[in-house]
């Protein structure tokens, strides 16, 4: 069974006054590896276990992950949604809707916000946001935070799923 029952309209993101969330395509790999290798340091920061991006990706290799992430939400096994802002000139982060890789939780939500936009209480807002919108558009029970409510070294710690 997929991630996200077939019964189950795939959510198509948020529009809000200042950014929209939807799917992420191919389409955006050029303001995506922008705002990817722009915010490096950040992201494996932010994202310690996944070792990503490694510091030689190219616009190639995430031309590829956008399409491997495009071809995941078309299986419904996973979902990469990009944090656009509201005329989709810009790329400020993403949010990760995955299958759990570990006991205890339905679905594993993830995001980052570009560091340029660390004062300007973005995170926050997207945090309110995306956590209302998994919370009426999903139909997991069991939502785990992984670097926000449990820290990456507690969830690498639970049992596998």
């Amino acid at each position: 069974m997929p991630f996200l029952p077939r019964t189950h309209e795939i959510p198509p993101g948020v529009d809000h006054v200042s950014f929209r969330i939807r799917p992420i395509t191919v389409h955006d790999v050029v303001k995506d590896y922008d705002a990817v290798m722009a915010n490096a340091d950040l992201l494996r920061g932010s994202f310690p276990l996944w070792g990503w991006p490694h510091e030689r990706m190219t616009i190639q290799d995430d031309l590829i992950d956008l399409a491997w992430h495009q071809k995941e939400a078309l299986l419904r096994s996973s979902f990469n949604y990009a944090i656009m802002t509201p005329d989709e000139s810009r790329l400020l982060g993403c949010v990760y809707v995955d299958p759990p890789e570990k006991a205890g939780a339905d679905a594993d939500v993830s995001f980052w916000v570009r560091a340029d936009q660390e004062q300007s209480g973005l995170e926050e807002e997207v945090e309110r946001v995306v956590r209302k919108w998994i919370a009426e558009a999903w139909p997991h029970e069991s939502v785990r935070w992984p670097g926000r409510d449990i820290s990456w070294e507690e969830w690498d710690a639970l049992p596998d799923a």
